[in-house]
């Protein structure tokens, strides 16, 4: 998934229609394969973690470890490299929203699962994912978070 790409010479100003989230497939055919590489090797490493963690702590410990994004700061690197410091810093923003969405995932799961049959919970759960994903990625774009920040002039 990409954003659009945004105006030339936009300030920032309004939050119309630049930053629209839009799918192209045919990008994944054009990755370098070294950045896929990378995002394999990063992800393997963490799940690597996570079962080390979990054979040793036990499986909350682990579960921990399989919850940090595994190929995010890989991947956050590679657009820093490739898009810039502001692409990457709107990617990782982008993380964070989805994580409270996996969060509300992971709580309605927890509740729903022990009573309820799986497919029940499991789309009650993704439900609940999209919801405060979308909802959260809203409110952040109506209160003018993300939008691009200026310099400060030094007085």
């Amino acid at each position: 998934m990409r954003r659009s790409p945004r105006p030339a010479g936009g300030n920032g100003q309004g939050a119309g229609d630049d930053d629209r989230v839009r799918v192209d497939l045919r990008a994944a055919a054009r990755t370098p394969r070294k950045d896929l590489f990378l995002r394999f090797g990063f992800g393997a490493g963490v799940s690597l973690l996570a079962a080390v963690a979990s054979r040793l702590f036990g499986p909350f410990v682990g579960g921990v470890f399989l919850a940090f994004p595994a190929i995010l700061l890989a991947s956050l690197t590679l657009v820093a490299e490739e898009e810039g410091l502001t692409s990457a810093r709107d990617d990782a923003r982008g993380a964070a929203l989805g994580t409270l969405g996996l969060a509300a995932f992971a709580v309605v799961a927890a509740v729903l699962l022990p009573h309820h049959s799986a497919w029940l919970a499991l789309g009650a759960a993704t439900a609940a994912w999209l919801v405060v994903s979308l909802g959260a990625y809203a409110i952040a774009r109506a209160t003018g978070c993300g939008v691009e920040e200026r310099p400060r002039a030094d007085k």
